[in-house]
């Protein structure tokens, strides 16, 4: 007598929800426990004449007695980051039941408040893992949004108070593909760009930015007769619109931003519902002249983007270079 395929995944379903409901009851309590901790050590510290010093003569005392009992979470370090925790959180209401620890000792690690709010407002929305919330703070996503955008509007589109109106609130210059697995030393074909996308699809999503789905790899389109070839279609629910993403693993020419452009007219016209809004076409590549680009599109252009991207992490260095130059060029136009 063989058992039923159905009555074996149900039970499967129990244990494995149970499993989980376990792992977040254990990352909750583990949550509380150094908010807590850090509450305490805060409190007691204020009560002390000296208060530096008598932080550190609390911290120090409390890893004496109790860091062989309990093992390293009551290390020096741990201690400071529970303090830390409890002053950038005070108010327990605000903790987020879906993040872990790990969570929050990447977030209390952000000394600017502006940067961290963005941060906490994103893994939240987006439901980050850990792993996820680390990658966008390494690419330094914050950073890059405001190259092209003003802070109270990179945190508002982030908190959900503002619908992004410009496909700049969302989408980043450059962008940071390193997860594609493609050696910035090594030469390789558009093509294999376009399969490494596909292989890791929803990374590229997550760093294209909030409200982007697949639709298309290599959309065939005809024209009058002539066949051509769109590599990759999304479309984005905030902007209510289409994006088609053409690569080029060269510094674009004014051809490449012309062929864009017909992909997107062709978009307008023979796909786009009425009530949806216009296309939006981003030329990835590995070099660009803004000032070319500027020319070869109208003043008024609002739906071709050129966006660089690069296979590797940006330096910190590199982005304040970049941040420099943007200032610069605000301060020309001033």
């Amino acid at each position: 007598m063989k058992l039923q395929k159905q009555f074996l995944n149900q039970i499967k379903e129990i244990v494995s929800n149970a499993r989980q409901k376990a792992i977040r009851s254990v990352n909750t309590e583990r949550v509380m426990m150094y908010w807590q901790i850090g509450k305490l050590i805060f409190e007691e510290e204020q009560n002390g004449e000296e208060r530096a010093e008598y932080g550190k003569f609390l911290i120090k005392s409390i890893e004496t007695e109790l860091k062989p009992v309990f093992g390293s979470v009551f290390s020096s370090r741990q201690l400071y980051r529970c303090v830390q925790f409890y002053k950038i959180f005070p108010i327990v209401s605000a903790l987020r039941t879906q993040f872990h620890w790990s969570h929050y000792k990447l977030l209390i690690s952000i000394s600017n408040q502006n940067k961290r709010t963005f941060y906490i407002a994103e893994a939240e929305k987006n439901n980050w893992s850990a792993r996820q919330l680390q990658r966008q703070i390494n690419s330094q996503l914050f950073e890059r949004l405001l190259l092209s955008n003003d802070v109270q509007d990179v945190l508002a589109v982030a908190q959900q108070n503002k619908i992004p109106e410009n496909p700049t609130e969302i989408i980043k210059d450059p962008m940071v593909l390193e997860f594609l697995g493609l050696k910035r030393e090594s030469s390789y074909y558009e093509k294999d760009f376009e399969t490494a996308v596909i292989t890791h699809l929803q990374d590229f999503i997550l760093e294209l930015g909030n409200g982007f789905s697949f639709v298309s790899r290599q959309k065939r389109i005809h024209i009058d007769g002539d066949e051509f070839f769109i590599d990759l279609v999304f479309y984005n629910r905030l902007l209510q619109c289409f994006v088609v993403i053409e690569i080029k693993n060269k510094k674009i020419t004014h051809q490449d931003l012309g062929q864009l452009q017909m992909y997107v007219n062709y978009f307008d016209r023979f796909e786009k519902q009425e009530f949806e809004n216009a296309t939006i076409g981003i030329l990835l590549c590995t070099d660009k002249n803004d000032a070319m680009v500027k020319i070869s599109l109208p003043k008024d252009n609002k739906t071709i983007i050129a966006s660089k991207y690069q296979l590797y992490l940006p330096t910190e260095e590199q982005l304040m270079e970049e941040v420099l130059k943007e200032v610069k060029r605000i301060d020309d136009i001033k």
